[in-house]
């Protein structure tokens, strides 16, 4: 059966949309809007409801900022929340088509031309566009945006501009959307990944403890487990009564309340027996005010104009910032990640906020690290680049959000495909992307998916990531359904007895993917249903291995009609239940409960 990869899909909807009347195939350059704009807070969250957006608001209160930048500049260092952005610009022609451009955006934009709402973005870090045809005028044109940040600086943060829609194909590609991503073990392309917290793991938080539970690990499906920091933790500027465990005091040394060496080498030593992998939690941007680097080289830190030391920014003011320009501690760094690998056979390390150290570091690391074994590198970041040479994997930050407005019915299932198609055209090809319910980072401002969302909604969240491509990742506690909110800073605690009939949701789901190659290396492909608003239905396929999922992201119950694509008949077993289904005339009809799901398999 022949498959179009998704570059092709968008190019033939552009393609088709540019062989409307009125499209001219003359080049019309992009126009930039960077430059002076007008800005506002909004704490409140007011704006939508007294229409800021709108041609007749008086904006005449609102401060001048530049853009593109970050919102820090304009004295907000410590500002999370929503601002409101506009500028006006002028356009001598509706033909051709147009799009509004955005390099970046941190963390998601509502964007309106003239008043009317050209649509919605979410995620961040990546470029992305939006039609404008119905709403651009020839003349003087007003263009608002409304972005939402959750952590750390807001603000359009790249550049900004109007493109032609045939256009639109080069602007998304990056350099890195051509090569090949590097080789990953199979180990890796097949790994399901379990955060750990030792603190909160067990009651007495300790590598010992951890190490008693590895046999339910195993038999949970998970394959890779990666520790937050494991290190002394900082008292000078400490947060909470724990500490951040990313405040590190001495990256050679285990912090004394989780245990010892030679505990953590007997850790990973019997993780190796049952076929684990253990992978350490890398806080290489930063350290403790009171770690031993900072008092013994004070020349490798990042200092103001004053010549005194700095934290990465306002927000991060337990932790002191490390500058990378200086040689010595590129090899003092990549010295520690060989002690770790080389004296406690870890198998690779998860490397915390990787977009603030430079890729070549991560590149010469690496290439250090696999002259002793085979690793798993984790970016904590997105950068196409990081998939080169250095990592195996990065965060998919957007596929959270995207899910986040697919179940809140803001955005339709549609969105997805849109995530693998804008991946497609940043990363290299065979990029692996991590895929998640919830991680630390996103509770720390946003709330647990088990409270956050209904089980069934988590359910059918779940089912996405483990059937997506890309690596999932199940934090430590998600397979009981925890509701204590996880604290940084404090110690947690899980109730393992509580919820039984979860765990066994995610062993069964582990038991899908391990048992369905196509999960883990087929390509998706999106078949069309009778409700493609609310309800995701696409095919994995891999050497002939087959498996469809069908997902109701809606509140609703629904009765749905999936299109066959050729060579797809035969007998087919819906996996949860066993139930077997065959395909009338190349479709089959089902029953879905709201937020349900079903997944089948060819026999």
């Amino acid at each position: 059966m022949k498959q179009i990869p998704y570059r092709s899909v968008l190019w033939m909807i552009i393609a088709a949309l540019l062989s409307l009347p009125g499209c001219s195939s003359q080049k019309d350059p992009s126009v930039d809007l960077h430059g002076e704009w007008r800005f506002a807070v909004d704490s409140l969250d007011h704006g939508v409801e007294g229409e800021w957006f709108g041609e007749t608001f008086d904006r005449s209160g609102w401060k001048q900022v530049e853009v593109p930048g970050y919102w820090d500049r304009y004295n907000l260092e410590e500002y999370d929340g929503i601002g409101w952005f506009a500028t006006s610009f002028e356009v001598s022609s509706v033909d051709p088509p147009l799009v509004v451009f955005f390099g970046g955006v941190d963390d998601e934009a509502d964007v309106w031309v003239n008043g009317m709402k050209i649509g919605t973005h979410v995620g961040y870090s990546e470029p992305f566009f939006l039609e404008i045809r119905n709403a651009l005028r020839v003349g003087e044109n007003l263009l608002v945006i409304r972005v939402s940040d959750f952590s750390g600086p807001g603000g359009i943060y790249r550049a900004v501009s109007l493109v032609p829609l045939r256009d639109v194909e080069q602007h998304l590609r990056t350099p890195y959307a051509d090569l090949p991503a590097r080789p990953s073990q199979d180990w890796v392309k097949d790994a399901v990944i379990y955060k750990v917290s030792l603190r909160s793991f067990s009651r007495d938080g300790t590598i010992k403890a951890l190490e008693r539970k590895l046999p339910e690990l195993k038999e949970l499906g998970v394959t890779v487990v990666w520790l937050l920091p494991i290190h002394p933790i900082g008292e000078l500027n400490r947060r909470g009564s724990f500490g951040n465990p990313y405040a590190v005091q001495d990256y050679y040394e285990i912090n004394p309340p989780l245990g010892t060496l030679s505990d953590f080498r007997s850790l990973v030593k019997s993780a190796h027996s049952h076929g684990l992998k253990i992978i350490m939690d890398l806080a290489a941007n930063h350290t403790a005010w009171d770690a031993q680097l900072l008092m013994e080289h004070p020349d490798w830190y990042t200092t103001n104009r004053q010549g005194a030391v700095v934290s990465p920014n306002a927000d991060w003011d337990d932790v002191a910032d490390l500058n990378y320009d200086h040689h010595e501690l590129r090899k003092y760094m990549t010295e520690v990640m060989k002690y770790w690998v080389a004296e406690a056979d870890v198998d690779g390390y998860r490397c915390s906020v990787s977009e603030l150290v430079p890729t070549d570091f991560w590149e010469r690391a690496r290439m250090e690290l696999e002259k002793i074994k085979p690793v798993l590198m984790l970016s904590e970041g997105t950068l196409p680049e990081h998939h080169v040479e250095a990592f195996d994997i990065t965060y998919s930050w957007n596929m959270y959000d995207v899910m986040d407005r697919v179940l809140l019915g803001s955005l339709p299932v549609s969105a997805f495909d849109h995530l693998l198609r804008s991946e497609a055209y940043q990363y290299p090809q065979g990029s692996l992307r991590l895929r998640f319910n919830t991680n630390q980072a996103k509770y720390v401002w946003d709330t647990l998916v088990v409270t956050k969302r209904t089980p069934q909604e988590g359910k059918a969240g779940a089912v996405l990531v483990w059937t997506f491509p890309g690596v999932p990742l199940l934090c430590s506690g998600e397979e009981v359904g925890n509701e204590r909110e996880p604290d940084m800073f404090e110690k947690g605690e899980i109730d393992w007895d509580k919820n039984p009939e979860m765990m066994e949701f995610y062993k069964k789901l582990a038991s899908l993917r391990r048992g369905h190659v196509a999960l883990r290396r087929g390509e998706l492909i999106t078949l069309p249903n009778s409700d493609t608003g609310e309800v995701y239905s696409f095919l994995r396929e891999f050497e002939g291995d087959s498996t469809l999922v069908v997902i109701n992201f809606g509140g609703r119950k629904k009765r749905i009609e999936i299109s066959f694509l050729s060579g797809m008949g035969g007998s087919w077993m819906e996996f949860f239940s066993g139930d077997d289904v065959h395909p009338s005339e190349g479709k089959i009809s089902l029953s879905l409960q709201p937020y349900g799901y079903q997944v089948f398999v060819r026999k």
